[in-house]
């Protein structure tokens, strides 16, 4: 926080001076604080001012009519407050409260210094707002004098850091101030103004109070500033703004030249204000208009080559937008044209961030999914290699392992590459991620799993391999999940079912007999079946679930492969659809010859 500093000045008494009709009358008691307070300050490193005969002294000073001694008082607190920001109480708080509204600014200006060093604590900032330190922090803003200024909206923006803080300072007139003061002729001024702003972005409905005191048209101006600090804070409260639909329809609506000005920044800012610029640009790209708007405008010139950076937190910021710009279609093929792929292939383990692991997870399953051509330079690539190292390495995170596995389930679709996945050796680290911690990588795992099983005899081999090894292997997987005693997610048990269902009609001879041979898994395929019809009430059924979410677990079941969609669907509805799947599989195994 920029804050304007003043000397530390102390009156003392006059009595043997020159014009003394002209000095001001002093108490006993202000003559005493002030005698007082000059011995503790020879010694202030080791005294505590907010309590005791300390605070007294100043709350004399603060509390006298003459002005000299109030700023002294201020001016005490404003020094005092820059080594020591420990909590206070009401007390050591009221006296610099009422200084705040001295009708002298110089007072003022020192109260509001001190303020903003006491707000750097967290219960300081709280208290201060409860105690009504708004009101006159921002008559104080309005003020013409800059110091009064700088330091009045450097509080505010050390108090809006708290949350509790942010609605009373949106509901209690400080946002438009604070929009006009961000145009200050004054640097200094703009950086507390610009900071105060940014912090009040932190959340939906503050933006949205923000957008309607004219901020956004601020914001985009202070990317014109020389200055690397304002440059930082505006993009980063616009890059907040992005966050929501709304926001970003304003900004594309409103500023034409956004995308220009932050792409001017990510080829000759600081690095802060680099990373903070490209993460604006990932925010915007969450919408179509602007994947395509960035690369048309040169982003990918100016973005991918920063995937070769030794600054860890600039390749993440890359690799994020690189992701959003990779899920428009119409950029599929400049990006691969970019000749970025060997580079992003290698971040899959290279990268020493996690994060940056599951962008450019991510961005490479866009680009698979958007490539509707060859893909013989993804199969080249090397990325199979890659991937499988991932999901074989134990201290993979299971952030990336999602990633990884929800990346398989797309290229197992794709008629080029799911052979390159079945070689892979990758059904053995699939397997045991059925029984992962998270429901979604369970799913992910499940469904790669589901998909081999829908290629029939040209996946049956593999699938034999592995039907009781790793970790039990796939009978395991499958007898567990099918099991009606054990409480499952219905969309994990209905994978479960369709691939059984899909393997049963594998035409493969040693598959058939393996599932029908299994002492568990046709068994409880056949209480699945009848779970509707033996249930007198919902328990018996409900309990053999662990969940209740329709919409979630709902399924269909239209194509050779399982395709999870979203359909609003109450709980009977979802049991019915694995009970009518589980008496399809029952009716085929009676009509099986192997």
């Amino acid at each position: 926080m920029t804050q304007a500093h003043v000397s530390l000045i102390l009156i003392l008494p006059v009595d043997d001076q020159p014009n003394h009709e002209e000095e001001p009358l002093l108490s006993d008691d202000e003559r005493h604080a002030i005698s007082m307070l000059v011995d503790l300050f020879e010694r202030r490193a080791s005294v505590n001012f907010y309590e005791g005969e300390p605070l007294k002294a100043l709350s004399t000073l603060a509390y006298s009519d003459v002005y000299p001694l109030q700023i002294s008082a201020a001016t005490a607190f404003s020094e005092i407050s820059e080594r020591d920001t420990r909590p206070v109480s009401r007390e050591a708080l009221e006296p610099i409260l009422h200084l705040l509204q001295a009708k002298h600014i110089n007072v003022q200006h020192g109260a509001s210094a001190a303020l903003g060093n006491l707000a750097v604590n967290m219960e300081n900032k709280l208290l201060i707002v409860r105690m009504g330190g708004l009101k006159p922090l921002i008559r104080q803003m309005l003020s013409p004098n800059i110091d009064a200024q700088i330091n009045s909206v450097g509080c505010i923006t050390n108090l809006a850091t708290a949350e509790e803080n942010k609605m009373h300072i949106a509901n209690s007139g400080a946002l438009l101030p604070l929009t006009h003061l961000a145009r200050s002729s004054d640097v200094r001024v703009q950086r507390n103004a610009a900071g105060a702003l940014l912090n009040m972005t932190h959340s939906a409905e503050h933006r949205q109070q923000l957008i309607r005191a004219g901020v956004v048209p601020v914001l985009v101006g202070l990317l014109g500033s020389e200055d690397s600090e304002l440059q930082y804070y505006a993009t980063t409260a616009l890059s907040n703004i992005a966050v929501d639909a709304s926001g970003r329809r304003l900004l594309w609506e409103t500023q034409p030249v956004l995308v220009e000005a932050l792409l001017r920044f990510v080829e000759t800012s600081t690095i802060k204000v680099q990373c903070q610029a490209i993460l604006t640009l990932r925010n915007l790209a969450s919408d179509e208009q602007y994947q395509t708007l960035i690369v048309d405008k040169g982003g990918l010139d100016v973005l991918l080559p920063l995937l070769q950076s030794a600054y860890e937190p600039l390749v993440i910021s890359v690799s994020a937008c690189l992701r959003n710009l990779s899920i428009h279609p119409h950029n599929e093929e400049p990006i691969l044209s970019s000749g970025v792929l060997p580079s992003l292939v290698a971040l899959i383990t290279q990268s020493g961030s996690e994060e940056a692991q599951c962008h450019v997870v991510s961005a490479l399953r866009n680009l698979v999914a958007n490539n509707e051509t060859d893909k013989t330079e993804f199969a080249e690539s090397g990325i199979f290699e890659q991937m499988r190292a991932v999901l074989a390495d134990p201290n993979t995170s299971e952030a990336v392992l999602g990633e990884a596995v929800a990346t398989l389930s797309v290229f197992v679709l794709d008629d080029a590459l799911w052979v390159h996945v079945l070689e892979g050796g990758f059904l053995e680290l699939l397997i045991p991620l059925t029984r992962a911690d998270s429901y979604e990588l369970q799913c992910n795992a499940c469904a790669v799993i589901s998909t081999f099983a829908s290629k029939g005899a040209e996946a049956s081999d593999r699938l034999v391999a592995v039907w009781d090894k790793p970790d039990g292997g796939l009978q395991s997987y499958l007898a567990s999940f099918l099991a009606v005693d054990v409480g499952l997610e219905p969309m994990l048990r209905s994978v479960a079912l369709w691939t059984v269902s899909l393997m049963l009609e594998s035409d493969s001879p040693a598959l058939i007999r393996l599932v029908v041979s299994h002492p568990s898994i046709v068994p409880s395929i056949e209480k699945i079946a009848s779970m509707g019809a033996a249930a007198s009430d919902a328990d018996a059924r409900n309990s053999a679930y662990t969940v209740a979410d329709a919409q979630r677990n709902s399924q269909a079941y239209a194509s050779d492969t399982y395709d999870p969609e979203d359909v609003d669907e109450n709980d009977d509805d979802v049991y019915n659809r694995i009970e009518a799947l589980a008496q399809d599989i029952v009716s085929l195994v009676h009509t099986l010859e192997f």
